[in-house]
């Protein structure tokens, strides 16, 4: 089978058991697409990675003390569709903007889109979703998405079509991160922390972050607020890796924090948004309970919290990569 063909069946079962050298990330993009490549031990350091560390660190103690991992709040649930599935179009309605206001690209990307009945966007304020349909090799993606008098509509998102062939940007400065990167690269689903392996670069977001007219590759846009000219911030894009020297296996952490921390090492953190606490992104659990499987959280995290699985993480040891670091030259 193909991996199109089989990313529902992988994906979607956190109890899936994998072969010890068979990975559970699914290339989704592009083989040739950053989210896939390791990061060498010798590659160059930003010429500003340690006050960029000691920035990371101060919002760190700054915003609660913990770097959180989102599930069900900010994180986008990813409901697998195939060709059955009723179509609908979604409106454009933004609620920051004049009534009427639309916005003509994405009227256009949101005809015809199929929206399973049972789907909901995520809980809290930014009400994502995310629709993949291997079948077509197509990503949507919707941001404040609500119903409206009994229609479907979204503030903001994408669409992505020959997603297999696209290097894991949206583009035309669209989708739903602030930096145009895809939920279906970053995010860390159920699958990869039952088999406590990750096989792609992790989206992060931070609090603080550079004026957004700083962007590094692969973000193509960016919502950082740096008002007062603050120095270090750190720009979105930019990206960032556990020192690969750590002894991981000898932290004092949750099998899952190991597994990040494996990853962190391995392929690195990109900073695709802003938040209000420095936070990853997990698969959100309504992909499971919205299709009558339980929640995979509970068991995964073993009634730790979310807030604590990344407990002994080592982020001194962070190192922060150049800008623009792997950018293709075309």
């Amino acid at each position: 089978m193909k991996p199109l063909d089989i990313f529902a069946s992988l994906v979607a079962f956190a109890g899936t058991a994998f072969a010890q050298d068979e990975s559970p990330t699914i290339q989704v993009f592009s083989k040739d697409s950053f989210w896939y490549k390791p990061i060498p031990a010798d590659a160059p350091l930003h010429e500003n990675s340690e006050n960029f560390v000691k920035e990371f660190l101060r919002q760190k103690k700054a915003y609660y003390g913990t770097v959180a991992i989102n599930t069900k709040e900010y994180a986008s649930p990813v409901y697998i569709v195939d060709k059955k599935v009723p179509k609908i179009d979604v409106g454009f309605n933004d609620p920051r903007q004049k009534a009427g206001y639309v916005w003509p690209a994405l009227v256009e990307q949101w005809k015809d889109v199929p929206l399973p009945a049972y789907a909901e966007p995520a809980d809290g304020t930014d009400q994502e979703l995310t629709l993949y349909q291997p079948s077509t090799d197509t990503i949507w993606e919707f941001w404040l998405m609500r119903k409206v008098e009994g229609k479907w509509v979204a503030a903001w998102g994408g669409k992505m079509e020959k997603a297999s062939k696209n290097d894991g940007i949206f583009p035309d400065r669209l989708g739903t991160t602030a930096t145009s990167l895809p939920f279906l690269g970053g995010q860390i689903t159920a699958a990869e922390m039952k088999a406590q392996r990750i096989d792609h670069v992790m989206g992060i977001a931070l609090v603080d972050l550079e004026h957004f007219s700083v962007v590094s590759w692969p973000a193509s846009r960016s919502d950082g607020y740096n008002p007062e000219k603050s120095p270090n911030r750190i720009p979105e894009g930019l990206r960032f890796r556990l020192d690969p020297s750590v002894d991981v296996e000898a932290l004092q952490m949750h099998p899952i924090g190991k597994a990040i921390a494996r990853a962190a090492q391995k392929y690195g953190f990109v900073i695709w948004d802003k938040a209000g606490a420095i936070t990853l992104r997990a698969e959100n659990p309504k992909g499971y309970t919205l299709t009558e499987r339980p929640d995979p959280y509970p068991e995964l995290f073993g009634g730790t919290p979310q807030y604590s699985i990344l407990n002994g993480f080592p982020w001194d040891k962070l190192q922060f990569l150049p800008m623009n670091y792997g950018k293709p030259r075309r």
